[in-house]
């Protein structure tokens, strides 16, 4: 009599499946809210499992529905930075200056192979995969895919949504999940430092506005360290710092600088906004001025306890509990928090550290140990089932 196989054996049999098309994608990056040919794959492949499908969900994105009953929504985001891939690996990108710098790639590949294991499940309920566009970066109006998507009911009906992130810090063949905040919120920033520009040689009859944002960059840095406790997590960074001279003998009239604010609750998030206000009001009293706007951006990303404790039991019964990770929360963001706050969810990480070769998210050289993939796929299909059991149970 033959034995049903699980979840860990059939994502195993789909291993070479999902790396290929991993590479494909990775070949093939597209920015955001442009992920036309990456979504017209999804929806061909989901399309050809008997899912029904739904073409230019939050405008370019896809939804997918299989079965019918208690409903679970998969997510997977889908689009690449505007980064030019520096590796010479065979399936680099044909795109120049896009790549697929964060992972991506692979989390399209593992949802697609999750959805093809619970394709041939009995389920008892039904699953939506959520092909989502742009979460690195919003449209016109500052907006990012996972927003645009719920304005167009992509969570309608759903009881429960988990996603996963692939992490390059994090061995192959490991997963974290914890409950709670797993991932900061972020702000964007700008700030405008006005001075009185002039020659270089009478600096005195000048207000200089990079010697005031100097002096404001440094009150900046000591924002975490004395304003906020240090038993709560906080980054403030500028990562950008340019002027309107480009010559030496020019005194700069204006300084503007770029930067991001990461917290994980309200409150900390409210008071870096305040002193970074307070920070940029020194340019007045050496008798500059200053213009600061905030860009907001995405919340905290929160675990909920009792979906990500169904998650945690599936990865544990598939590859075992010294392999599955209680990991610190992440300063990263993401928009997958958006979902988070409209349906009870859980989101992972998982390991894909080349060994001895970290690579670093968001850079040029950014790749990934691919022979844990199937571990990600079996883990979303696997708590995907569950969690309709789980609904079932408690209706």
């Amino acid at each position: 009599m033959s034995t049903a196989l699980t979840a860990i054996d059939k994502a195993k049999q789909l291993q070479d499946e999902i790396v290929e098309l991993r590479r494909h994608i990775h070949q093939n990056p597209e920015l955001s809210f442009e992920e036309n040919e990456t979504a017209r794959l999804a929806s061909n492949r989901l399309k050809d499992l008997g899912f029904q499908v739904k073409d230019k969900v939050g405008k370019t994105g896809v939804t997918a529905d299989y079965g019918k009953g208690t409903l679970i929504a998969i997510r997977a985001d889908m689009d690449g930075l505007p980064i030019a891939e520096a590796n010479k690996a065979s399936y680099c990108s044909k795109n120049p200056g896009v790549m697929h710098a964060c992972g991506h790639d692979a989390h399209v590949s593992c949802a697609l192979a999750a959805a093809k294991i619970l394709s041939t499940e009995t389920l008892g309920g039904a699953i939506r995969m959520l092909m989502q566009p742009a979460e690195e970066y919003g449209d016109e109006e500052g907006v990012s895919g996972a927003v645009r998507m719920l304005e167009d009911g992509a969570l309608e009906g759903v009881s429960a949504v988990i996603g996963q992130h692939i992490d390059a810090s994090l061995p192959a063949g490991k997963v974290g999940i914890l409950n709670g905040p797993v991932m900061a919120a972020v702000d964007g920033f700008s700030l405008t430092i006005k001075g009185k520009g002039g020659h270089g040689a009478y600096p005195e009859t000048t207000i200089d506005a990079i010697v005031i944002g100097a002096q404001v960059v440094e009150i900046i840095q000591q924002i975490v360290s004395r304003r906020v406790s240090a038993l709560e997590p906080a980054v403030v960074t500028i990562g950008s710092f340019r002027s309107s001279s480009t010559r030496g003998n020019v005194i700069a009239e204006e300084v503007y600088m770029e930067g991001t604010i990461r917290s994980f609750n309200q409150a900390t998030g409210a008071l870096l906004r305040a002193e970074l206000e307070r920070a940029a009001s020194v340019a007045r009293v050496l008798g500059g001025d200053y213009e600061l706007k905030f860009h907001l951006g995405y919340p905290a990303t929160v675990n909920n306890d009792e979906i990500a404790g169904v998650m945690r039991a599936a990865a544990i019964d598939l590859i075992g509990p010294d392999n599955v990770i209680d990991i610190r929360p992440k300063t990263w963001s993401e928009d997958f928090s958006f979902f988070a706050q409209k349906a009870p969810a859980a989101f992972m990480f998982l390991g894909a550290e080349i060994e001895g070769d970290r690579r670093s998210h968001h850079s040029p050289n950014f790749d990934i140990d691919e022979s844990g993939l199937y571990i990600g796929t079996a883990i979303l299909a696997e708590t995907a089932k569950r969690l309709i059991g789980h609904f079932n149970e408690r209706n």
